[in-house]
Formats: structure tokens, C-alpha cells, sequence
């Protein structure tokens, strides 16, 4: 049945454009959120998160990614990339994106830069027509048991060229930015029916900022703690979103509180635990859906891991470089 419904959903939103994965623990991963991030902590970041959206349904939407960054200090540079995976309906519906990014700093003053950051890849989307159930292979009473009449369609995979840009504006205990995703909206749909109906992905901007305050200076032996009100606001196509709130860490262990609105309707309430080590941390935070969805998805739950390796031993880094070591 789930099959079914799968199908019949992906028939309805032919005609639509599809909407990118936004994650609750956005500020894990930077680069996912704008390629001027690129090289902003000077020294080489990994980070990966995965996101199990509504578990109270059969696999509805699992999302990963990864990324890599680090600066090119000399060129006042840096260099990284994204990969992204989304995946619909246990596998029916699928979504990858690899793309590199590159920013280029302008300094305005010692506290002040200004970054810009360009990225492009291959954006993919597939449909596993395999995984499908239809009407005709179902028996009144013993239920799918039948090979269905239907064509596998001629095109079951898309991969097109996504191009995106941004712009970061870092102080020296503030930051604030804006994204432009998909700037040639890409073609990413699969027709069953009719392939000139098909649209592009449609642009996606996000504008994001907020406060990095210190609340007491770390050394060799203990992590610093800090206090970090921010906000982002997406939209694309229709849709509109916007998530407020701060996090805050407090020695080795870190912690958050968000809201998101979508602007048709309340839609969650985020909260977040982690831990930091070293050069690792890891987060964990849970969306308690508050729509009137609310009782039936199961919640959301994004799990992060993220790795700040050394730097330069020559540069001497400031307050920027610790709070951006958390982002």
C-alpha cells in the first residue's frame, strides 16, 4: 500500500517543482548552507550529518551529506565540496548532488571580511521503477501477487549541471549571508506521463546570521564556551521557512533550542545535545512536529559529526577562528 501511495504522489507532483532538504542542525555544515563559508575556519573541516525525517512512516525521507573545506590562505582563498543524498519512499525516489565550491576573501579590516563563493556540480534524480506496486498486480483477496502491464518509462535518471553563489559577511563576533541555489534551474523531474510538463528546480535563497559571544575563554585543557543566537530563512518556489533560536556550549558539552515556521503553519520545535573533543564533535538533536501533523510523523531525528583539524602553527588566530572551530 505504501508503494501505491508512493506512486500516486509522484504522479500528483509531476507537475511541481521539488523542494531541497533544509537540516534542523544547519550550522553543522556551512558549506551545505552557503559555498562562501569556504575556508572561513582556516584550517581543513569535514563534517557529514544524516537526517531520518518523519519516522512514524515506512522510510518516508532519509538525507545525507558531507563536506569538505579548507582555506588557501596564501590567495586569500578557499576550496571544498558537497555531497548530498536524499532519499524518498525507501528507495523509490532518489536525489544526489556533488558539487565543488571555491570563495574568495576580501579583507576590509582586521575584524572585517567580506567572502564570495561560487558552486557547481551534478545535480542527479532516479526513480526505482522496480520498487513500484500498481493496481493490476493486486488480488482482492491475496492481496500483490500479479506482474503489472505497466512500461517501464524511457528515462528513469537525470543528471544535470547546478550551479549556485553566495555571500558572507563576517565580523568579529557576528556573520550574516545570503545563498542563491540552483541559479540555472535545473531540469530534475521524471514524467510517467509527459516529459513537456516537466520543470526546473526552482531557485532557492536563504538568508542566515548571528552572534557568537563568548562566555568564557578555553585553553589547552578545556574548551571554550560560547553562546550563539542565529536565525535562517529559506524560501523556494511557494515554500518558506523560518528557524530561530540559539545554542550555546558549555565546556565539552553543547546544546540548542529552535522554532520553525513555515508561514502556512507552525512546524517544529528543535532541540539539540552534543559533545566536543579535540578536533571532534558529535550532535544530536530531535524536531518535535507541532503542526497538525503532529502525533502521526514520529518526529525527525539528524544525527552530526564534525572533524576542525589543525592549522597553520605560524598564523595566530583570533576570536573568529575559535567560534567558527564550532560551527
Amino acid at each position: 500500500m505504501h508503494k501505491l501511495l508512493t506512486l500516486c504522489f509522484l504522479l500528483a507532483i509531476s507537475r511541481l517543482a521539488a523542494q531541497d532538504p533544509i537540516f534542523s542542525q544547519f550550522y553543522a555544515l556551512p558549506l551545505q548552507l552557503n559555498p562562501g563559508f569556504a575556508g572561513s575556519a582556516y584550517a581543513p573541516r569535514l563534517g557529514m550529518i544524516y537526517r531520518n525525517q518523519w519516522t512514524g512512516f515506512d522510510n518516508a525521507y532519509r538525507t545525507y551529506a558531507l563536506s569538505y573545506e579548507q582555506s588557501l590562505d596564501r590567495l586569500n582563498s578557499g576550496i571544498g565540496f558537497n555531497l548530498t543524498g536524499d532519499n524518498a519512499g525507501n528507495g523509490i525516489y532518489k536525489t544526489n548532488r556533488f558539487s565543488g565550491v571555491y570563495a574568495y576573501r576580501l579583507n576590509i579590516t582586521k575584524q572585517f571580511n567580506i567572502r564570495l563563493g561560487v558552486e557547481g556540480g551534478v545535480h542527479q534524480t532516479s526513480l526505482n521503477w522496480d520498487k513500484l506496486l500498481f493496481p493490476d498486480q493486486i488480488d482482492p483477496i491475496d492481496g500483490p501477487v500479479f506482474n503489472s502491464s505497466e512500461l517501464t518509462p524511457d528515462i528513469t535518471t537525470r543528471t544535470r549541471l547546478d550551479v549556485s553563489a553566495g555571500m558572507l559577511l563576517l565580523g568579529k563576533r557576528w556573520y550574516g549571508g545570503l545563498a542563491l541555489k540552483h541559479l540555472n534551474t535545473p531540469n530534475e523531474g521524471i514524467l510517467l506521463i509527459n516529459d513537456n510538463l516537466s520543470r526546473g528546480l526552482p531557485l532557492l535563497y536563504n538568508l542566515h546570521g548571528g552572534i557568537d559571544l563568548l562566555v568564557k575563554a578555553g585553553n589547552k585543557y578545556r574548551e571554550a564556551s560560547f553562546f550563539s543566537p542565529n536565525f535562517l530563512f529559506v524560501a523556494q518556489g511557494p515554500y518558506k521557512q523560518l528557524n530561530v533560536g540559539a545554542y550555546g556550549s558549555f565546556g565539552a558539552f553543547y546544546g540548542g533550542l529552535w522554532y520553525r515556521h513555515t508561514f502556512r503553519n507552525s512546524d517544529a520545535a528543535i532541540a539539540l545535545v552534543g559533545f566536543r573533543q579535540g578536533i571532534f564533535k558529535i550532535g544530536l538533536s530531535y524536531d518535535l512536529t507541532v503542526s497538525g501533523l503532529s502525533g502521526n510523523t514520529g518526529g525527525t531525528y539528524e544525527l552530526s559529526v564534525g572533524m576542525q583539524f589543525a592549522g597553520n602553527p605560524r598564523r595566530k588566530y583570533d576570536l573568529n577562528d575559535c567560534i567558527r572551530m564550532f560551527q
